[in-house]
């Protein structure tokens, strides 16, 4: 059981790019996945989750309108797609797995699987 993100990179404020986050050894659709991302010496924030399942997203106040988050239940890959990028958006992106749905929520504690992370740098 393992989630694999990718597609990190440096960008210039106003860029985008797009997450990937690869799942294997579970059903995908039977769980939720969020994306959370950590900046250098601030905590572990949600950024999006969404269930294929259910069929419904999520997004935090401070991405709302630039980031959109998207699943290819084919390919158990969720992604993160991120425009209008700013510095403020330079951090460690994670995916994670939901273990047990609750709602949407970016409670790190009901996430019992986590990627590696994927570095995000937006230059000013």
């Amino acid at each position: 059981v393992q989630l694999v993100e990718s597609g990190g990179g440096l960008v210039q404020t106003g860029g985008s790019l797009r997450l990937s986050c690869a799942a294997s050894g579970f059903t995908f659709d039977d769980y939720a996945i969020g994306w959370f991302r950590q900046a250098p010496g601030k905590e572990r924030e949600g950024v999006s989750c969404t269930s294929s399942g259910i069929g419904n997203t999520h997004y935090a106040d401070a991405v709302k309108g630039r980031f959109t988050i998207s699943s290819d239940n084919a390919k158990n890959t969720v992604y993160l797609q991120m425009n209008s990028l700013k510095p403020e958006d330079t951090a460690v992106y994670y995916c994670a797995r939901m273990g047990v749905f609750l709602g949407w929520t970016f409670d790190s504690r009901v996430y019992d699987i986590w990627g590696q992370g994927t570095q995000v740098t937006v230059s000013s």
